[in-house]
């Protein structure tokens, strides 16, 4: 009977050691595992940290780009009003050079008329300058007459 609770308890022993052995693996599994965990604990918290740095970051760099936006908008819409005012600007100039080349026009025109006046004139002085030289003459020539009569 000793020979069977030997036997029984070197079973045992065995069992204990090698459950033994089995929970030294374990725990050195568990204490690895939860490097590990630790590890990829570490490593997503940087990450976090990192996505929610780059996630601020990102909201500036977009509040920078809505702001220098509204600036441009307004740059823009300024822009746009000063050529509406140009090309009003242009539209009045074109309208008043339109009526200066009429009027300029006119004066030509007149002034061409006005010419062919003194023209004219020139002609009818000439004209009658002839006859007032031709009566001098014959003026002259009686003057002389009546002192010969005389």
């Amino acid at each position: 009977r000793l020979t069977g609770q030997q036997q029984e308890i070197n079973s045992l022993m065995q069992r204990k050691s090698a459950v033994d052995e089995e929970n030294a693996r374990l725990k050195n599994e568990f204490g690895n595992l939860n490097r590990k965990f630790k590890d990829k604990s570490r490593e997503l918290k940087d990450t976090e940290e990192c996505a929610r740095k780059k996630e601020e970051q990102n909201r500036l760099v977009i509040k920078s780009l809505e702001e220098e936006n509204k600036g441009l908008n307004i740059c823009c819409a300024d822009l746009l009003s000063g050529l509406e005012k140009l090309r009003k600007q242009e539209a009045q100039w074109k309208r008043e050079k339109s009526d200066n080349d009429a009027i300029i026009k006119n004066l030509e025109t007149d002034l061409a008329e006005k010419r062919e006046q003194i023209k004219s004139l020139h002609s009818m002085c000439s004209n009658l300058l002839s006859q007032v030289a031709m009566k001098q003459e014959e003026l002259f020539q009686k003057d002389c007459d009546v002192v010969r009569a005389k």
